[in-house]
This record gives C-alpha cells, structure tokens and sequence, in this order.
C-alpha cells in the first residue's frame, strides 16, 4: 500500500478519538483504490530504443518433424525420443508432462 509521507501524523490522543464508524467508512474506500488497467494498452504505448522493427523480414526454416522426435500430446511440443516418458491413452507424453 502507498504511503504519503508528506500528510500530517495523528497523535495518540487523534487515534483514540476516531470513532468506530470513521474506522469502518475508512477500509471501504480502500477498495475503491484499485486501479483496473488494461495490459495490452500500456505495453502498446512502450517504445524501445532501437526496437524497430517494421522494416525487418524474419524468415525462421521449418523443419517437418525427424524420424527421432515426437509430438507430446499434453503440451504439443516436438521432442527427442530420449525425452519420452511413456504413453497416455496411446498418445506419447515428454518427461516434463509426465512429472506434472
């Protein structure tokens, strides 16, 4: 929780005089300070140094899957053979999957 120090401190003698009803009024509108805010707005509004992009082509080669490799049924990722923990239903799953 934020903390102003720059508003005025209450003595003992102030916090002894609130009354219960202020008290309670108080951690309602502690609530109403939440702030709801969309994440895909602000990142769009960050701009990094040199990060254009906009001009670059990336071309990435894909590989058809090897002889040696698997696709895991649980998280959908192609793997070595040597991380095949087993089957499930008859579908492979990667050791990472399996100890879950």
């Amino acid at each position: 929780m934020a903390t102003d120090y720059d508003a005025p401190r209450k003595t003992d003698e102030d916090v002894e005089q609130d009354s219960i009803q202020e008290l309670q009024a108080r951690r309602q509108d502690k609530s109403s300070g939440v702030v709801d805010e969309d994440e895909t707005e602000a990142a769009e509004g960050f701009e990094l140094p040199g990060a254009d992009l906009s001009g670059e082509e990336l071309a990435v080669r894909v590989l058809p899957r090897q002889a040696d490799e698997f696709t895991c049924s649980s998280c959908f990722l192609v793997h070595h053979r040597s991380q095949l923990a087993g089957e499930h239903a008859g579908q492979p799953i990667c050791t990472e999957c399996a100890a879950a």
